[in-house]
């Protein structure tokens, strides 16, 4: 199956209806809402910062947009803890959001970091949210509303480029 044809069977399969309930969500979000990803889903979490702040009016951070801060604290403390730590500075709580932008959603072996912010937003009664790949990883199972990308062949650029079509429509109608 080419990409362009694995696109058009993923953009019909999504379950829309989770979107829709995402984007409730997100109009009902009385905090902050933190963006969390790593690779090309850190650069999905800065786009979208922006066009959750610019367009859909809500305050929204991306602890991978602070360079000096995310490279410090894997230097001094490491990898796994950058996250976390960032929420715990930012008195990360009960009336905020996580949203996890991932394609493995965190695991063991992979994205220690979204596994610990995950933990971390779970002990502070924080609500997590996630756009992930099709195997979702511990985003799948610690979040409340999780959108897996039903790709089977493309998995990381189908997710990556489904996230943004999927924030994309919610901060539009927000």
């Amino acid at each position: 199956m080419t990409y362009l044809e694995e696109a058009a069977r993923v953009l019909k399969d999504i379950d829309w209806k989770q979107v829709d309930e995402l984007r409730d969500a997100l109009k009902n979000l009385k905090g902050r809402l933190f963006i969390l990803g790593v690779g090309g889903s850190a650069a999905n979490a800065s786009h979208a910062v922006n066009d959750f702040r610019k367009i859909g009016g809500i305050e929204a951070y991306a602890p991978t947009d602070n360079v000096a801060e995310i490279t410090a604290r894997t230097n001094d403390d490491g990898w796994e803890t950058t996250f976390d730590q960032y929420m715990k500075t930012s008195k990360v709580g009960k009336g905020d959001m996580i949203m996890i932008l991932s394609v493995g959603g965190g695991s063991h072996d992979t994205s220690q970091n979204i596994m610990f912010a995950l933990n971390y937003a779970y002990n502070v009664k924080c609500k997590a949210v996630g756009i992930v790949g099709p195997e979702g990883g511990m985003t799948d199972r610690m979040a409340g509303i999780v959108i897996k990308i039903p790709a089977k062949e493309h998995i990381t650029p189908l997710t990556e480029a489904f996230q943004s079509i999927i924030w994309h429509k919610i901060v539009n109608e927000l």
